[in-house]
């Protein structure tokens, strides 16, 4: 009888994970890589340094539900940053835009190390 009690038990506990369906469904695989590849692009506004795909904090899961909303309306991936961007602010971007005030971001540490070349290359040959 105790055999027969923890078999119903495990059957109706393991039942739930058999049943269970996918949260969000596409229409098709490309829409579903696009929208896996954006979540996980895309910086948790709560978390310290994890992305929506891995966070299970309310506003992850709200904007994970928005991205799958933008992304069945038909919205680009750039249109579905830009709307991230703009709630969030460019830190919540993992692939920062190249543009502004990012380019001596880039482009400094480059541009250091050639200055400091030519110091010194002028100096060893005086």
């Amino acid at each position: 009888m105790k055999l027969l009690t923890i078999a119903l038990f495990g059957c109706i506990f393991f039942a739930n994970c058999l049943t269970a369906d996918a949260i969000y469904e596409f229409d098709n695989s490309i829409e579903e890589k696009r929208f896996y590849s954006l979540i996980s692009e895309i910086r948790c506004p709560k978390c310290t340094s994890g992305s929506i795909a891995s966070s299970d904090v309310p506003v992850s899961r709200d904007l994970k539900q928005k991205v799958y909303e933008l992304i069945l309306a038909g919205s680009t991936d750039k249109e579905i940053k830009a709307y991230v961007t703009d709630r969030f602010g460019a830190s919540s971007d993992y692939k920062p835009a190249f543009e502004g005030a990012n380019y001596l971001l880039w482009l400094g540490p480059f541009i250091f190390l050639g200055i400091l070349m030519l110091v010194f290359l002028s100096n060893r040959r005086l």
